[in-house]
């Protein structure tokens, strides 16, 4: 195809980590220009975040503590595709293990590659409407907080300033779901 970039040569590939959830792969690979470089590949199962929105309005948001950066972030439920599950499969365990609450209707929002430059993770959004008390507990070793609020406030979490979103899944579900309202 004459309008995509080629690809490299892939000339060897081994297994740099092996780990519960990811797995890193290392390429050596022949560029087009006859360079080799090496390219670290995390490799990961796939993964769902759920807008829900409760039957009164509410969008089920959670505080949650991300060891990674050190932060506790304002985001949309989400967790990690089991071996054989559909995403919507998924969606529906994981908004009822970090909220307590139950899907109603669920329909796909979007679906994209997290960060292609060096994970292969496609992320399914999903809108859960009506979600309605499931009367779960939350798991403890969570580490979250569910903190619900009225969908018609969150216009107020997308622009620049001291409470603006900082989580990339809540942001592009949030986008896509009052891009199709409006």
């Amino acid at each position: 195809d004459a309008e995509n970039p080629p690809f490299g040569e892939t000339l060897s590939s081994r297994r740099g980590f092996a780990g519960k959830w990811v797995h890193v792969r290392v390429d050596e690979v022949r560029l087009p220009t006859g360079r080799v470089t090496t390219r670290e590949i995390v490799e990961h199962p796939g993964s769902v975040a759920i807008v829900g929105v409760t039957s009164d309005g509410n969008v089920l948001l959670l505080r949650q503590s991300h060891h990674a950066i050190g932060r506790t972030l304002l985001g949309i439920p989400a967790g990690t595709l089991e071996p054989g599950e559909t995403p919507e499969a998924c969606a529906r365990r994981e908004l009822a293990e970090e909220t307590g609450y139950r899907a109603g209707r669920l329909r796909q929002l979007a679906a994209y590659y997290t960060s292609p430059g060096y994970t292969n993770e496609r992320m399914t959004i999903f809108h859960a409407a009506d979600c309605e008390p499931a009367g779960g507990e939350i798991d403890p070793d969570e580490l979250i907080r569910l903190t619900p609020m009225p969908l018609a406030d969150v216009w107020r979490l997308l622009g620049p300033g001291p409470e603006q979103l900082e989580d990339a899944k809540t942001l592009i579900g949030f986008l896509v779901l009052m891009y199709e309202s409006r």
